[in-house]
């Protein structure tokens, strides 16, 4: 799986940046909703403040502690769009191959056509791999993708996060103190979970999603766990099954939910651990059933979606075809005709021979960046509000020109590094999730 380095062509007539659809609602000239008129804003705005800012994951509650973005130059706040552009292609000629920048495809599309690769965290991980003599790696997403890219990347590359307050709410559902909590209680539970069974099973292994931070990737790596991306979960989950009786999988139960009923795990051995009750909210019988036991976490992009879209989506456009993200809720990808990862949602527009209407349920930027680029088909978001990650939105082209020029001037800001003792098992971890091969 590569992350995709091609030059973006979208449709005329069609604008494939959703800031610019954002303004045109807020300043009254265009039709439509947005679940925040605070996006039409610069993120500078609200990089001194708590939380995630607006966005999907505005309500959720942002852990103590989370980075801050210290402020942007005026110089950056106040450039033009096209100044901020011409700016940062300047820079990006200047360094040359001294820098790579990464993109991912739930990036503003002013930051994404200045990408050198395009994909998810897996593939820009990847990418960033096939650079090993690039000085710098900016990498424009989120704080756990840029610490997945530092445990891959060589110890004397930089890898930089243009906005430090870009981290991300399913991350944080699962904290490192929480999981620590839990995996006690289920050692009293269980007994040992380091010893095998006469079947050399252990009692559980623990899996995380790639959405998570390194502590629990080290944590993973530590206690003989595996780390899985929306594309190779139940890969992965064929792994866990056979080394242990159950698995314990977070942050996203979605996720996990989604993908163990698509291997026949019933809904009931799949208990929920939520961190702030005692063995999870759930009983101790449920858990010695357990399959799987789901942590109480969620992606508020995914959250959205509903069965009352996709049916809309039906009634007004016959003969869709409705693909959505396996993060959403279980009643949402039964409702749907095919569940996949972000990469598996553009390759299957990619691959559609005859014109098709798509309604899409994953993230805005690339649902519109995808309908701009196909221009044969008909391509829209399930939910008619826009509403951008709040994480993913806070890297703004003056960010990305801001860590650039300061590369050019032998500087560097923002750098995302993993410390030694969580680095080692947490590659570990990653290590057996590429050897997991579906």
């Amino acid at each position: 799986m590569s992350a995709v380095n091609i030059t973006l062509q979208t449709r005329p007539g069609l604008d494939a940046s959703v800031d610019h659809t954002i303004q045109a609602i807020v300043s009254g000239s265009s039709a439509g909703e947005t679940c925040s008129t605070d996006l039409a804003a610069g993120p500078w705005d609200f990089d001194t403040r708590p939380g995630y800012g607006p966005g999907s994951s505005m309500g959720d509650v942002i852990p103590a502690g989370s980075p801050r973005q210290g402020e942007l130059p005026r110089e950056y706040r106040e450039a033009s769009e096209e100044e901020l552009a011409e700016r940062i292609t300047a820079a990006k000629e200047v360094l040359g191959d001294r820098v790579v920048v990464l993109g991912h495809f739930y990036q503003r599309e002013e930051v994404v056509t200045h990408a050198d690769y395009v994909g998810d965290s897996f593939q820009l991980a990847n990418a960033a791999l096939e650079h090993p003599h690039a000085e710098a790696i900016v990498f424009c997403g989120v704080h756990f993708m840029a610490e997945t890219a530092d445990l891959l990347s060589r110890p004397e590359q930089a890898v930089i996060l243009p906005n430090l307050a870009a981290g991300c709410s399913m991350a944080d559902m699962a904290s490192i103190d929480e999981v620590e909590e839990c995996w006690e209680q289920l050692a009293d539970l269980y007994g040992p979970l380091d010893v095998p069974d006469a079947d050399g099973l252990v009692p559980v292994i623990p899996v995380t999603y790639m959405n998570s931070s390194a502590a629990i990737k080290g944590f993973v790596g530590r206690h003989g766990g595996i780390v899985c991306t929306s594309s190779n979960a139940r890969t992965v989950l064929e792994w866990a099954f056979a080394r242990g009786r159950r698995v314990l999988f977070f942050p996203d139960q979605h996720l996990g939910r989604n993908t163990a009923k698509a291997m026949g795990v019933p809904l009931e051995q799949m208990p929920m651990w939520n961190p702030r009750k005692p063995l999870g909210g759930s009983s101790a019988a449920d858990l010695a059933d357990a399959r799987v036991i789901l942590w109480h976490g969620f992606c508020s992009v995914h959250r959205r979606f509903t069965v009352e879209q996709i049916e809309r989506a039906r009634a007004e456009h016959p003969g869709v075809r409705v693909i959505v993200h396996p993060e959403c809720p279980i009643a949402v990808v039964d409702a749907a005709d095919e569940a996949g990862s972000t990469d598996y949602i553009r390759k299957a527009i990619a691959a559609a021979t005859e014109p098709t209407t798509f309604a899409i349920g994953t993230e805005i930027n690339l649902v519109q960046r995808l309908a701009a680029q196909f221009p044969q088909h008909e391509i829209f978001c399930l939910d008619p509000v826009v509403c951008p990650c709040s994480t993913m939105y806070r890297i703004h082209p003056g960010y990305l020109a801001w860590v650039l020029e300061r590369l050019v001037a032998g500087e560097v800001v923002n750098r995302i590094t993993v410390p030694a003792d969580v680095a080692e098992p947490a590659r570990l971890a990653l290590e057996r999730m590429l050897a997991a091969k579906p």
